[in-house]
């Protein structure tokens, strides 16, 4: 047999007969074609033949395969696999990190879908240098600033460095977007602090402006803001309850016990919550209280809202908190 027949034979071949009508394989940075030929070949999607190598050299291919992670039919020829292989896209893994969650809680998901080490996610968020590097100023830390979305991940991204870099990124991207026309621009320290109160005060989008302007309103009287949600940030081993004691111990979140804003945000709020503080409505409300179907009963009194409190959570006193008061 001619060498070239014995090329052409295994160039049109198919690959080897297996269950699954695809592998994922992953291609390590500086995998030498012999060793790509090995992942592919242990992958069921050739045989792992010399001729392989030669074949990648003739098609002029051999210094064009990249790196990553990539889904790869089975049943292909050689000749196949290379011209996909060229043209591959690294595979996407979508992870989708909710609004209003802390930063352990986001750590957390990121851990458990093996992208980063919560620890080391836990540590940076508090890494002043690091903060600094992100182009963040006036900031402790970076909760409220780890952007709730749908990230799009690939297996070369594999830091929690390289993930949180990523939510700020995205923050900054709609900060941007939300303040291009407003000047001056408004303080976004404070634009998030707040706004991660309203992402924790409720899940109904039409809610949350009416809810901004109830704290607005509040702060602008000098009043205490009363959010349950800070309460629950700064007690340690808080089991779901909120008590009295809880309501009167001091801590620098806790706005039944300080005066204005907490120390820092609560959560990361998401693009809604933001724009809601950004643009609030325009409203005289200092009082709302749950009517537990996911909304609540705004008043312009105290009279009024102690009536709705009484109307609507004297057979659940406490399920979701001491409300405004």
């Amino acid at each position: 047999m001619s060498v070239s027949a014995w090329m052409y034979i295994y160039a049109s071949s198919n690959g080897p007969q297996v269950e699954s009508a695809e592998s994922i394989i992953t291609i390590p940075s500086g995998t030498s074609m012999r060793g790509i030929a090995a992942i592919l070949g242990n992958a069921g999607i050739i045989d792992n033949d010399i001729r392989f190598l030669f074949l990648a050299k003739w098609l002029g291919v051999a210094g064009k395969l990249r790196a990553g992670e990539f889904r790869v039919p089975t049943g292909m020829t050689p000749v196949e696999v290379l011209k996909m292989l060229v043209k591959a896209k690294v595979v996407q893994h979508a992870i989708t990190i909710p609004e209003g969650l802390n930063a352990q809680e986001i750590a957390q998901i990121f851990s458990e879908r093996g992208w980063g080490n919560s620890e080391t996610y836990g540590s940076l968020i508090h890494d002043k240098a690091f903060i600094e590097s992100l182009g963040i100023t006036g900031i402790t830390s970076l909760e409220g600033y780890l952007y709730p979305d749908t990230y799009y991940l690939t297996r070369e991204i594999r830091t929690a460095e390289e993930i949180i870099t990523l939510q700020v990124r995205r923050f900054q991207e709609v900060w941007g977007e939300l303040v291009k026309d407003m000047s001056p621009e408004p303080d976004m320290v404070n634009t998030v602090i707040l706004a991660s109160m309203v992402e924790k005060e409720t899940g109904s989008s039409p809610e949350r402006p009416l809810i901004a302007s109830v704290f607005k309103n509040r702060l602008r009287k000098g009043m205490r803001l009363q959010s349950d949600p800070t309460v629950v940030y700064g007690v340690a081993g808080y089991s779901g309850v909120i008590t009295r004691k809880h309501l009167k111990t001091p801590t620098p979140y806790n706005t039944y016990v300080i005066e204005g804003l907490p120390i820092g945000p609560i959560a990361n709020p998401g693009r809604e919550a933001l724009h809601a503080v950004l643009f609030p409505a325009t409203s005289k409300f200092l009082y709302f209280v749950s009517k537990n179907d996911g909304t609540h009963q705004f008043s312009t009194n105290l009279k009024d809202h102690n009536r709705a409190v009484r109307k609507y959570q004297r057979k659940k006193e406490n399920k979701n908190g001491k409300e405004k008061s």
